[in-house]
């Protein structure tokens, strides 16, 4: 028997579940990478010098490199793996910055559940917060996702 897919249908969850992910430390080499692959070479997130004095007093994260980690660690779970159609909306607000080693984890609460015109899907919002290790939210948003459901 082959791989068996771990992810969670529409039916599965249930509203005000919460799922934790595993953390990650986030280094300058991501940074850079990230930098390079958008082409966002602002200078919050290349220059330490320029950096030095900002409220910052280094350089940080892009935020959306952050969302980007996020949406990796939460397929980690495998919760919506071979069950997700689509994703249909991310809403982003970002509530902290996130400096080279600062370690992030996400949290994730089913909160609302909808039905679909069509009997083999569903949608879930799916309530996002990014947190550092010291506890500090620095991401928080909501995930609309499509999904299958128990035929």
């Amino acid at each position: 028997m082959g791989y068996q897919l771990r992810g969670k249908t529409f039916d599965e969850f249930s509203i005000g579940e919460e799922y934790y992910t595993a953390s990650r430390t986030i280094t300058e080499s991501d940074v850079a990478t990230f930098a390079g692959l958008s082409g966002d070479y602002n200078p919050l997130h290349t220059d330490e010098t320029f950096m030095q004095n900002s409220p910052f007093g280094t350089r940080i994260a892009h935020g959306a490199l952050i969302l980007s980690v996020a949406t990796g660690l939460a397929n980690q779970l495998g919760i919506f793996e071979g069950t997700t159609i689509a994703v249909l909306e991310m809403t982003t607000r970002f509530t902290g910055a996130v400096k080279f080693g600062d370690t992030i984890r996400l949290v994730q609460k089913i909160a609302e559940k909808k039905e679909s015109k069509k009997a083999d899907r569903g949608v879930v919002n799916v309530a996002i917060k990014v947190l550092n290790q010291r506890d500090e939210s620095v991401l928080e948003g909501t995930w609309v996702i499509m999904l299958t459901r128990k035929q």
